[in-house]
């Protein structure tokens, strides 16, 4: 008989049921004839059984040894009973340096083996799900090797609790990614520096604790960084910034003796923050000090394939009181700051001055809506007469600018707007419109007058250089009907001087259709650029200086009147058809400018700018009582 607790055999089993079956009303087959069938039945239950069981060990065996993750199979004691080949593989150790030592032995230091120890502990509890954790494993080869380890358990083969395995996978590369990432997340690849993510947190967290505390926002910038890009390669381009941020980062963080955060904000733009307590030292002075000594250190030439590049910034400089301050303040300051230096001739710092702040912020908000402006019809065009000088009251010429009706500034003349357009890329669209707006009104006004001035338009630098010039206006005088003699396009000297672009073919095109080219100039010297290019120009028109000191009652109108003379001798000689000049202030100072030979001029003894209808209204009242002189 079996004992109390063993598993009964087959012939047990075979005779209990037997037994059981007899016992059934309506059976009639006796106990041992049930017997034998009984026991052939569960022989071959077992058969079955242990068929399945022998299956499912081979497929154990089978997925533990071809399993490319790393297995350990312990014992309930807490030593390791046995690895799979994954792992052997993994750690370069032999099975025999592995098994039957504890398991804690895989960690490569003791703060790793109580991880290891406090997790397989934890696992083993009752009704406990796997736990995870990374730890650094010893390695036969390296030494050690960061790895992710899986804890579960498996049933134990016989009565007793459960036994754990391991599962032990590589992290290394993967762990070298994510720090790759997290680092391109906050660092400039190519200067190692704190990327602008980065230090926007930095700010934020410096006007967030810096309680009473000041801050110090300092934006560098490359001056002609393209010219270097472009003359050397991008190569020689990379390698100024990296010596940019190396001197910076050595200067700033090294030296200064502040909390400082020096990054790349983008393409040739840095970045300092520094910021401390109010009685730390951080004032102005002190700030300037340090931005002046570095832009001395940038200075010094950087070799770059043998070729010394020297280095100059433009810096915009904000330090204030951290308390009510945003980033987005402070980026704004700094930006404008910055901006407001490289109009004044770059290679200098400048600092944040909150009335020059508000005047600025006022103005680039100009720039920034011109393309709303446009788009929205804001724009008209006002005309400012030129009149003759012997008789006052005979306009030769309407001169066109643009007037913008903006929404919050009320009326804006072209000098508010017109240096922002050309920084905006607007310069084209703006010049194309009054283009087509004044020449529509002038070919309105010779088609119900006759005898209309000539309409005079001066054209910024960048229209006058654009390639799509003469296709345009010959599009235009089609279109309005316009005689083309009746136009005249104004440049100036500085636009001539420019290297690039077509201005002087523009010119001459522009002649062969019948408009007159008329230049603008500041002296005689200005004349010689008509002789050099051999320019098709029959007007002059004078501003400046010389004209001013004609206006004058000392020794300046002297100088002015002899040089003047000079003038209008070397404009007979080069057949220049008229001489006129811009800025008239009196009737004494027309009389004198009428007796060295202009023959009209405008100004505010002739009225300010005025609108079509105004000038409309002008011809329709001289309509047969006096006509209107072109000079």
């Amino acid at each position: 008989m079996p004992e109390p607790g063993d598993t009964p055999g087959l012939e047990d089993i075979a005779r209990r049921w037997a037994a059981r079956l007899t016992e059934i009303d309506g059976v009639s087959v006796s106990a041992e004839t049930l017997r034998p069938s009984l026991l052939a039945l569960a022989r071959e239950a077992q058969a079955e059984a242990w068929t399945a069981h022998d299956a499912a060990v081979r497929r154990f065996s089978d997925l533990y040894a071809a399993s490319p993750v790393g297995v350990v199979l312990g014992d309930a004691d807490g030593t390791i009973r046995d690895v799979n080949p994954a792992f052997v593989e993994l750690v370069h150790h032999t099975r025999s340096d592995l098994v039957g030592h504890p398991l804690t032995r895989l960690a490569a230091t003791a703060a790793d083996a109580k991880i290891l120890a406090s997790v397989v502990e934890e696992a083993l509890l009752p009704a406990r799900r796997p736990r995870q954790e990374r730890i650094t494993v010893t390695h036969g080869r390296d030494g050690t090797l960061r790895a992710r380890v899986t804890v579960a358990t498996i049933t134990a083969d016989g009565p007793g609790l459960p036994h754990p395995v391991l599962m032990i996978e590589d992290v290394h590369e993967l762990d070298l990614l994510s720090e790759q990432l997290r680092r391109q997340n906050v660092q400039d690849p190519l200067t190692g520096l704190p990327n602008s993510y980065h230090f926007e947190n930095k700010l934020d967290t410096a006007l967030a604790t810096a309680q009473g505390g000041r801050v110090a926002l300092v934006y560098f910038d490359i001056d002609g960084f393209k010219v270097i890009n472009d003359g050397l390669g991008p190569g020689a381009g990379d390698e100024v910034l990296r010596q940019v941020a190396r001197k910076l980062g050595s200067h700033f963080t090294g030296q200064c003796g502040h909390e400082a955060v020096v990054a790349r904000l983008s393409g040739d733009g840095f970045a300092v923050l520094l910021h401390g307590r109010s009685d730390s030292g951080l004032d102005t002075a002190t700030v300037v000090d340090l931005v002046e000594d570095s832009m001395r250190e940038l200075a010094e030439p950087v070799y770059v394939d043998g070729k010394g590049v020297g280095v100059n910034v433009s810096v915009g400089i904000v330090v204030t009181e951290a308390a009510g301050r945003t980033s987005e303040e402070l980026h704004r300051a700094a930006e404008i700051t910055l901006h407001r230096a490289k109009e004044n001739g770059k290679a200098q710092w400048m600092l944040f001055e909150q009335d020059l702040h508000d005047r600025d912020r006022r103005r680039f908000g100009i720039g920034a809506a011109i393309g709303g402006g446009l788009e929205n019809g804001q724009f008209a065009v006002d005309y400012e007469p030129t009149v003759t000088l012997d008789d006052h009251e005979r306009v030769a010429v309407v001169n066109a600018q643009l007037r913008w009706d903006h929404p919050d500034h009320g009326v804006l003349r072209s000098r508010d707007f017109s240096d922002l357009a050309d920084t905006t890329g607007m310069t084209p669209a703006l010049g194309e419109l009054l283009l087509a707006l004044s020449m529509t009104d002038a070919a309105a006004w010779h088609h119900e007058f006759g005898d209309a001035p000539d309409l005079c338009v001066r054209l910024p630098a960048r229209l006058a250089n654009d390639p799509n010039l003469v296709r345009f206006v010959r599009t235009e005088l089609d279109r309005t009907g316009l005689p083309p003699n009746t136009l005249r396009i104004c440049t100036d000297s500085v636009t001539l001087i420019e290297p690039r672009g077509e201005v002087l073919e523009n010119l001459s095109i522009l002649a062969e259709l019948g408009v007159k080219i008329t230049l603008a100039v500041s002296g005689a010297a200005d004349l010689e650029l008509i002789h050099r290019h051999r320019l098709p120009v029959g007007f002059v028109i004078v501003s400046g200086t010389l004209v001013d000191a004609l206006a004058e009652d000392d020794e300046s109108m002297q100088s002015a009147h002899r040089h003047f003379e000079m003038l209008m001798i070397r404009a007979r000689e080069l057949k220049i058809a008229r001489v006129g000049v811009e800025g008239v202030r009196s009737f004494e100072h027309a009389r004198r400018l009428a007796a060295l030979g202009v023959v009209a001029g405008r100004g505010p003894l002739f009225g300010e700018e005025t609108g079509a209808a105004s000038i409309r209204s002008m011809l329709a009242k001289s309509a047969g009582t006096m006509r209107a002189l072109r000079p």
